[in-house]
């Protein structure tokens, strides 16, 4: 496995993988991310031809795991070098990134990719082989998706630790709008708020290190997640501003604002109580197998374990 992107998730999946007894080798631009991790005893270089010409010619499973604004070139690069190896992503968002796949002539072998996972951190310092342990990772099933190297990205999220949630690639963006990318841009808002009364910051405790904690993570970075979905986060972000223009509206007319509160309150109780039943019984690379795994995730079905694959013996 190659991984392209030695930061707080390209770093920590070849810790995570490493220690999966995966043969895992990596690539960073920044000599100084390359010495950190050859010091912990990874096998990682600043080449970036040398890794991709390693990954072709043992047919590795490349992860592309750097920003957005560099996605392009590397793309290129990886058709240049290794056009033919399987090929996913670690990217927050799945629509952009797979129209440049497809831009880069690379779309037979992708198969798009997402741990629901990080912190406020990043670099190669930041990185944990445990940061999937428990967490979704989305696997996508979008129409061209292969079979064999659906497969295979999903047994790489499972030897991390995680689970796996399959999902179209525009049905992923539009939920992470609502639980990744609005959320960091409410955060952003409730700090810069906080920032402008002098004693606030002085008071400040449990609500407001919560409610603000992924307003620390780096600007470009949620820059980049936050534009590359542009399309699915401004529905998201107008409809709440819709329930705060609505909650100001009542405080003003009625000095309540318990509609909000009162339906926030339950649909976070919901979440509590969601299900997240087991998928076993579809076959990979059977019928309509993409639509059966797209329909079993968006009601809350998860893989812990692998599925069958059409053609496997076993």
């Amino acid at each position: 496995m190659c991984v392209l992107g030695l930061g707080l998730i390209g770093g920590s999946l070849m810790r995570a993988a490493a220690g999966a007894g995966r043969e895992v080798f990596g690539y960073n631009r920044s000599l100084e991310s390359v010495a950190a991790a050859k010091f912990d005893g990874f096998d990682a270089t600043a080449d970036l031809d040398e890794a991709l010409r390693r990954a072709a010619d043992s047919n590795a499973l490349i992860v592309v795991a750097v920003p957005m604004p560099a996605l392009q070139q590397m793309l290129d690069r990886i058709r240049s070098t290794a056009p033919r190896c399987p090929l996913t992503d670690v990217t927050s968002v799945k629509g952009a990134v797979l129209a440049e796949v497809e831009r880069a002539g690379l779309l037979q072998n992708f198969v798009g990719g997402h741990p629901m996972a990080g912190t406020a951190h990043s670099g190669w310092s930041a990185g944990d082989a445990a940061l999937f342990t428990g967490a979704a990772w989305v696997v996508s099933v979008d129409d061209h998706v292969d079979a064999r190297i659906w497969s295979q990205v999903a047994q790489l999220a499972l030897d991390c630790h995680a689970v796996v949630v399959p999902a179209r690639s525009d049905e992923h963006d539009a939920a992470a709008a609502t639980i990744s990318h609005l959320p960091h841009l409410f955060a952003e808002t409730l700090a810069v708020i906080a920032g402008e009364v002098p004693l606030a910051f002085a008071l400040a405790a449990g609500s407001f290190r919560d409610g603000t904690r992924v307003a620390a993570t780096a600007p470009d970075l949620v820059r980049a997640m936050c534009e590359a979905n542009a399309d699915q986060l401004l529905p998201a972000l107008e409809h709440g501003l819709e329930l705060l223009t609505r909650a100001k509206e009542t405080l003003v007319a009625t000095g309540s604002v318990a509609d909000l509160v009162e339906t926030g309150h339950a649909a976070r109780m919901r979440y509590d109580s969601f299900s997240r039943p087991e998928i076993i019984t579809t076959v990979v690379g059977t019928g309509d197998w993409r639509a059966e795994l797209a329909a079993a995730g968006r009601a809350g079905g998860v893989i812990r374990s692998a599925l069958p694959v059409l053609g496997n013996q076993g």
